[in-house]
Parts: C-alpha cells; sequence; structure tokens
C-alpha cells in the first residue's frame, strides 16, 4: 500500500487550523493538538520544517502560539506536503537526478511519471482557504439519514 506518513497528514491538519485561525491571535499547539487529537510532541515535531519553508510564524509572549505566515489562499497542500515529506514522486526515477541504468528503456516509467504529476497537480489545486470552506460546508450540512 502507498501512503502519505503522519507527517504529511497531520501537518496538513495543523495548517487547516491555522487556516481556520488566520487573521486572529496566535494559537497555541496544544490547542490545535487537543481538537486535532495528536499529541503536542507531535506537533512539536513538525514545526521546524513548517517554518523553515516559509509556512508559519511564531509569536511569543502572553499572547504566544503560531499564525500562518501567508493568508491560506495562497499556501497550497503541495506546499505544506512537500516541506514535510520532502519531493513527491511515487517513484524514485521520475524525479530526475535518481540513476536508473533502465531509465531508457523502462516500459513503465511513462506511467509512473505521469501519475506523479497527476498527484502534484492535484496537491497544486487546493489551498488552505479551499479545504477550510470545504470544511466548513460539511459542518453547516444538515444531516441526512436515508432508510
Amino acid at each position: 500500500m502507498m501512503k502519505l506518513s503522519t507527517k504529511g497528514r497531520y501537518g496538513t491538519r495543523l495548517m487547516v487550523e491555522l487556516a481556520f485561525n488566520y487573521g486572529r491571535e496566535p494559537i497555541l499547539l496544544k490547542e490545535i493538538a487537543k481538537r486535532q487529537e495528536i499529541s503536542v510532541g507531535y506537533l512539536d515535531h513538525l514545526v521546524p520544517s513548517l517554518k523553515a519553508a516559509g509556512l508559519i510564524i511564531s509569536a511569543r509572549g502572553s499572547h504566544g502560539g503560531y499564525l500562518l505566515a501567508k493568508p491560506p489562499k495562497d499556501i497550497t497542500v503541495r506546499n505544506v506536503v512537500e516541506a514535510l515529506e520532502g519531493s513527491i514522486s511515487l517513484v524514485e526515477c521520475v524525479k530526475g537526478n535518481f540513476p536508473c541504468p533502465r531509465i531508457s528503456a523502462c516500459e513503465t516509467r511513462f506511467l509512473w511519471d505521469e501519475a506523479s504529476r497527476n498527484l502534484l497537480k492535484t496537491l497544486d489545486s487546493f489551498t488552505l482557504d479551499d479545504l477550510v470552506k470545504k470544511c466548513r460546508t460539511k459542518k453547516d450540512s444538515p444531516l441526512m439519514y436515508n432508510i
């Protein structure tokens, strides 16, 4: 099974929480941890990568915590995942720097290259603002029961 690591998944949830809070006071990691049911220690582990990528900033003091470094509409899911996971590719040979002796004769490389490009396109097509809007729509929708 191929799957995104917890760094990418939890980091995206952290960033969505910050996006929900955008334009307000900084938010503490312990508040995000409680709402997202993720340990503060794990979130602490994600912060340096997100800061280094210029996606979040920290504020000190009695009203300290974390904020998005730019508007949610300007941060894509790809930005978040790459900050935490590194280069995104389904197989190493399509990244460009992988020395594979079969690269010119590989019958399936084009498939993995196309699939990787489609994944990147999808991650680029969603911003944190899109995710916040989707969450708000989902929460505002009435429950429907089908019998």
